[in-house]
């Protein structure tokens, strides 16, 4: 092994690990952004959701996502495990070895599937969210990344998602927003005459530590897609284009919250800052720091406003997972059309239409986004619609109401503190009052279950 090849492979393993840790972070935001009673829930998904991912991806995932430069998608080494591997065809630089490359791609599939966890939150049943989590790294995330990332008809097309604006954010906004809707709102989320109900978060010093876990996994999540050190002038662009993203995000959210909402929201101020990372990822290595600096400020305004336009549509995502990563993922993959740059790195080789390259990349990114949009959504509605026929999709609303750190799992996050039943009188004795409780909540105790 020659001394090239040990750094690019630390590297690798080192960006990968960053990236793995991201999952403390999601953790942390959606327990933080949740109420207190379903804690115990979104942690054990958020590490449930890691384990079932990495068995999809590695039964057949990687397979499906690298293998071949079949245009759909991969035909070659299917499953991988008792197989014969060729590192000269799987690994993207010949001096980072296969297993190496695959643990970074692993991480990925990771992070997409943890994405769904928190819009569906505080409602939907534990063994569902596992299912769809296996199904989406399984099949859904791998062929869209073959489109992208594998030699498939997207790549061939000259669409560009450096790092996984598309591949990673928007995939998990498209499978986040059809579970969503499948399952509908948190019980009291809205009133019978439409007005909005605030469910506030219990922990906002957790969100806030879990989003700076975020911010410095993305100091993986971006320049370790560069798969070598053979450049560090590239990579150290990449990370000041990350960092000024989110810079970004945070001062604008912060900013327009405080207009609109009449104080400095810090929900939308950490928002704002995932908006503006997810916004530069796509990009990174192909946008200037001013750029990357415009990107991120608009994120940040945009995510305000599609928070507070998905509550007014009834759309109930109780951290704004859609609204970061699905209407920010969109708009960045959007962005490498416009801002990119050629020759700010040495990976970037085509302009967007600011730097004069005309409407070519912008078109290509527009298909991208429809193409993506077409696959992933009606794929994941026809699942989660699947698991709502047949294991079901969203507990009782006794469970809801009461948490489901209880109903899910027997447990609580904060057993010493003394906790008081709902104030619905007619859950008193659920066993033996159901006739009152379908009274309070006009029939609906087992609806969308």
């Amino acid at each position: 092994m020659n001394i090239e090849m040990a750094i690019d492979t630390l590297w690798v393993l080192f960006t990968g690990a960053l990236v793995f840790f991201m999952n403390l972070g999601f953790a942390a935001v959606e327990s933080g952004f949740a109420r207190s009673k379903n804690t115990v829930n979104i942690l054990s998904k958020n590490l449930i959701v890691f384990a079932v991912s990495s068995l999809g991806f590695l039964l057949l995932g990687w397979g499906l996502m690298f293998g071949g430069n079949n245009p759909i998608i991969g035909t070659e080494g299917l499953f991988i495990l008792g197989g014969n591997i060729d590192e000269s065809t799987y690994t993207l630089s010949a001096n980072v070895p296969f297993w190496a490359k695959f643990f970074f791609q692993l991480v990925f599939c990771g992070t997409a599937a943890t994405i769904v966890s928190g819009a569906v939150a505080e409602r939907v049943k534990y063994l569902s969210f596992i299912v769809f989590s296996f199904i989406l790294s399984l099949f859904i995330y791998p062929v869209v990344g073959h489109w992208i990332w594998g030699g498939g008809w997207l790549s061939s097309m000259g669409f560009q998602d450096f790092a996984g604006t598309t591949v990673v954010h928007s995939v998990g906004g498209w499978a986040a927003l059809a579970g969503v809707l499948i399952l509908g709102p948190r019980f009291g989320k809205y009133s019978t005459d439409g007005k909005i109900k605030p469910i506030l978060g219990h922990d906002m010093a957790l969100a806030t530590i879990g989003l700076f876990v975020l911010w410095l996994g993305w100091f993986g999540f971006n320049p370790g897609s560069t798969m070598s050190m053979s450049d560090p002038s590239a990579v150290s662009h990449i990370l000041m284009t990350t960092n000024t993203g989110a810079i970004a995000g945070v001062i604008t959210a912060t900013a327009v919250s405080w207009i609109f909402l009449g104080k400095p929201d810090l929900g939308m101020t950490i928002n704002g800052c995932l908006a503006g990372l997810v916004s530069v990822t796509g990009g990174c290595a192909y946008f200037s720091v001013l750029s990357s600096l415009i990107i991120g400020a608009i994120a940040g305004i945009i995510v305000v406003f599609s928070v507070l336009i998905f509550d007014k549509i009834k759309i109930d995502d109780p951290v704004g997972a859609t609204s970061v990563h699905l209407v920010c993922g969109v708009f960045g993959t959007m962005c490498v059309g416009l801002f990119a740059q050629e020759g700010i790195t040495s990976l970037s080789t085509t302009n967007g239409l600011f730097f004069g390259g005309g409407l070519s990349l912008l078109t290509k990114q527009m298909i991208g986004i429809l193409s993506v949009a077409a696959f992933v959504f009606p794929a994941s509605l026809l699942i989660w619609y699947a698991i709502k026929k047949t294991i079901g999709i969203r507990v009782t609303l006794v469970e809801e109401i009461e948490g489901l750190d209880i109903g899910e799992h027997g447990n609580s996050a904060y057993p010493e503190f003394l906790t008081r039943k709902p104030t619905y009188s007619a859950i008193a004795e659920p066993d033996s009052n159901e006739k009152s409780l379908t009274k309070v909540t006009g029939g609906r105790i087992n609806e969308a279950h």
